[in-house]
C-alpha cells in the first residue's frame, strides 16, 4: 500500500450556483465545499462567489428562478473573485485537506460537471479526480430502494440535521454534508 492510499477520505460536500443548468454553458455563480471526516467531524469549509464568464449566456428559465430567490440572488453576487483566482485557491484547499478528497453532492449530475469544467478550466487540475459520490444514489443503496423512490422524502427523519436549505451554497453544502455522514453512519451500523 503506498502512502498515497493510506490517506483517509475525505467527503467534500459541495454544492454550486449557477446561471443555467450546462457547465461551459453556463457560469458557476458560487461554490460551497463542507470537509467531511467519515465520523462527520467537519474539517474545513470552502467559499467563492465567481464573475460569470464572458461569452456564455444566462438561462432564461434559470433567470426566472432567481428571481424568485432574492436573498440567494444576493448572497452569490457579493465579492466576487475571478474564475482562475477562485479555482486556483480552491485546489489549494482541498491540497491541504488531512486526506483524499471525495466529491460529495446532491446531485452530483448537476453540481460535479461544473466544478470538473471550472477545475480544469481554470486551474488545469482536479484534485478530486472522478471519485464522486451522489447522495441520492447512496440512498437507493442504504435503503434497497429504486433509485427515483429515495428522494429526500423517503429518507429517514433522523438522517436530518436542523439545517436550512437557502440555496446559498456554503449553507446547502454544509446540509447535504452532514445528511451523508448520518447516511454513512446508518449504514455502518447495519453491518
Amino acid at each position: 500500500m503506498t502512502a498515497k492510499t493510506a490517506l483517509p477520505e475525505i467527503y467534500v460536500s459541495t454544492d454550486v450556483e449557477t446561471d443555467g443548468p450546462v457547465a461551459g454553458r453556463h457560469s458557476m455563480l458560487s461554490i460551497g465545499s463542507a470537509a467531511y471526516a467519515p465520523d462527520k467531524t467537519l474539517l474545513g469549509t470552502f467559499s467563492a462567489n465567481l464573475e460569470t464568464v464572458p461569452g456564455l449566456m444566462a438561462d432564461e428559465h434559470t433567470a426566472k428562478w432567481w428571481a424568485t430567490q432574492p436573498a440567494a440572488w444576493a448572497a452569490c453576487r457579493l465579492d466576487q473573485e475571478a474564475p482562475a483566482a477562485a479555482m486556483r485557491r480552491y485546489v489549494a484547499w482541498l491540497k491541504a485537506l488531512p486526506g483524499r478528497p471525495v466529491f460529495v453532492a446532491y446531485p452530483a449530475a448537476f453540481d460535479f460537471p461544473f466544478v470538473q469544467w471550472y477545475l480544469d478550466s481554470y486551474a488545469d487540475e482536479n484534485p478530486f479526480g472522478y471519485a464522486v459520490i451522489d447522495i441520492k444514489t447512496y440512498a437507493m443503496a442504504v435503503l434497497r430502494r429504486p433509485y427515483r423512490a429515495c428522494g429526500k422524502q423517503a429518507m429517514p427523519a433522523d438522517w436530518f440535521d436542523p439545517a436550512p436549505h437557502t440555496h446559498v451554497a456554503l449553507d446547502d453544502a454544509l446540509e447535504q454534508g452532514a445528511l451523508f455522514c448520518n447516511m454513512l453512519a446508518a449504514n455502518l451500523a447495519r453491518r
